[in-house]
């Protein structure tokens, strides 16, 4: 198989597909198809109730990583920004901080996140922060804080570095909604003279 990009894959891939396979292969590549379509129309509608009826997720989708679905769920999930005195208070909302267990004098080590508020918007932003910190993603402040955390090592470093980066991501997007300030990638990175804060 050739590569090719997802929205054309059913087509290609039919073109090398052997005669004697067609009959077992091509309503797969049909349904493929069909599915590829469907998507493709759920986000124009998406790109459609952006633009008229929530126009901050444009302020949103400035950054790297962050489409239509993500920069909705933001601003559906979190409904007003000002209820939330600062854009730290973000990253605890919505579940992305570690969950403490402490007792009297007694604090064991940090657990995992505490997985708090909206799941759905939790998974997007992690799936963003993937994004960010992948081979498709742009130096960024955000991808230096990623990698500074990966290279520490440890078992689970990349885990923990893109979790750290979907909250950095989630006060980030709180900012620039009540800001409504053009996103810089790299504004710490210049203000401490090439080095990511």
């Amino acid at each position: 198989m050739p590569k090719c990009p997802a929205l054309s894959f059913h087509k290609r891939a039919s073109e090398h597909i052997p005669e004697a396979l067609r009959p077992a292969l091509g309503p797969i590549l049909e349904q493929i198809g069909s599915l590829t379509q469907r998507i493709r129309d759920y986000e124009r509608q998406l790109e459609a109730i952006c633009k008229e009826r929530y126009p901050e997720t444009e302020l949103l989708r400035q950054v790297e990583g962050i489409g239509p679905l993500t920069a909705l769920t933001f601003v559906l999930t979190l409904e007003d920004p000002y209820r939330f005195e600062k854009s730290r208070s973000v990253g605890a909302y919505l579940g992305l901080v570690p969950a403490s267990d402490q007792s009297g004098d007694r604090d064991p080590r940090e657990k995992c996140i505490s997985k708090e508020g909206d799941e759905m918007l939790r998974r997007l932003l992690v799936s963003s922060a993937h994004y960010i910190l992948g081979p498709f993603g742009s130096d960024s402040d955000l991808r230096r804080h990623g990698e500074k955390i990966a290279s520490r090592g440890g078992k689970n470093s990349k885990k923990r570095a893109a979790v750290a980066v979907a909250r950095k991501l989630a006060v980030l997007l709180h900012s620039l909604w009540i800001n409504a300030e053009v996103y810089e990638p790299l504004r710490n990175a210049h203000a401490s003279g090439g080095e990511a804060a």
